[in-house]
């Protein structure tokens, strides 16, 4: 008898349709759900630990992702070529998502959101090692301006500098590799094998760590966490459904929107003014990714000229 393993591994990956604004309406939609998951897990941090609060959002994220984990059911994706990388990747969207929820209990959402934002020119020079890929010397200095952006949000040495600041960048590196593994993935495994995979390393891992931290929650604290579950992977996927309408390169300078929506909610819900320090800084990060992503949309339409070399992003 056949495993359901083979039936399934040969099931043909989606095909892009082009359709770009399709897929920046969907991107749009995307930083609603993301920024509103983001804005809640800083308001819920005033009261569990990081710890606890990323467990209750992997928890939500696997009960999502229950039924691509039951075999003999028309949504069964566990199987896989490559398990190992894909709970390594799981393991790094966790630390991305620790990490960015540990620097909200401690620093404005703008400016830990703004920070976050740095992970695509973190991509840049982990391609170089991960995926044999040329950099050239303007994508260096498109990289050089974001992490001066950077710099200028955080301000080290000075008074203004939090020790917390430091976690929405390990955050973003963590974000990086989490994009690199999945550039890795693309084209060989199915959107919702990656994400069965990723809820499973997530849970398991917060499941051996939230003992250590526990604090009971409140009624309100568990509707938080599960709409922070909830929002996070709608978020989630409508980014990869996002992406089989358009390429990256499109969709990149619509991600940064998000930063409106968290400045917004945040100056709402918490009082918080972004100061010239982070929207000078934010400017500098959004202008490095922009020419990033441009020169991404440049560097792939020269491959695609070459029937001998294949795309990095297939």
């Amino acid at each position: 008898m056949p495993l359901p393993e083979k039936k399934s591994a040969d099931r043909p990956v989606p095909a892009r349709a082009d359709r770009p604004f399709r897929g920046i309406a969907l991107i749009l939609a995307s930083t609603v759900f993301l920024g509103a998951s983001d804005v809640t897990a800083k308001y819920l941090s005033a009261t569990l630990p990081s710890i606890e609060i990323a467990w209750i959002r992997f928890s939500v994220f696997a009960l999502i992702m229950v039924p691509a984990m039951l075999p003999g059911t028309r949504l069964y994706a566990l199987q896989t070529q490559r398990r190992g990388l894909q709970l390594i990747r799981g393991a790094a969207l966790l630390a991305s998502s620790l990490f960015f929820i540990s620097g909200l209990r401690f620093l404005p959402i703008a400016e830990a959101s703004a920070t976050g934002f740095v992970s695509p020119l973190f991509v840049t020079a982990l391609s170089i090692f991960f995926l044999g890929e040329q950099v050239g010397v303007r994508r260096w200095l498109a990289t050089a301006v974001g992490l001066i952006g950077v710099l200028i949000i955080l301000r080290p040495g000075s008074s203004a500098f939090h020790p917390a600041a430091f976690f929405p960048l390990v955050s973003a590196l963590a974000w990086a590799c989490t994009l690199i593994m999945t550039r890795m993935l693309s084209g060989r495994e199915r959107a919702i094998t990656t994400m069965t995979y990723s809820s499973i390393a997530g849970v398991c891992i917060m499941s051996a760590l939230v003992p250590t931290v526990w604090v009971a929650p409140s009624w309100q604290a568990i509707a938080f966490g599960v709409f922070i579950g909830i929002a996070s992977t709608a978020g989630q996927w409508i980014v990869v459904l996002a992406f089989r309408y358009a390429d990256a390169s499109v969709l990149a300078p619509f991600s940064y929107s998000q930063l409106l929506w968290v400045s917004i909610l945040g100056f709402i819900i918490f009082g918080e003014v972004p100061d010239i320090w982070t929207v000078t800084g934010a400017v500098f990060i959004v202008a490095g990714g922009l020419y990033t992503a441009h020169r991404e949309r440049v560097r792939r339409s020269q491959l695609l000229v070459l029937p001998a070399e294949p795309s990095p992003n297939p």
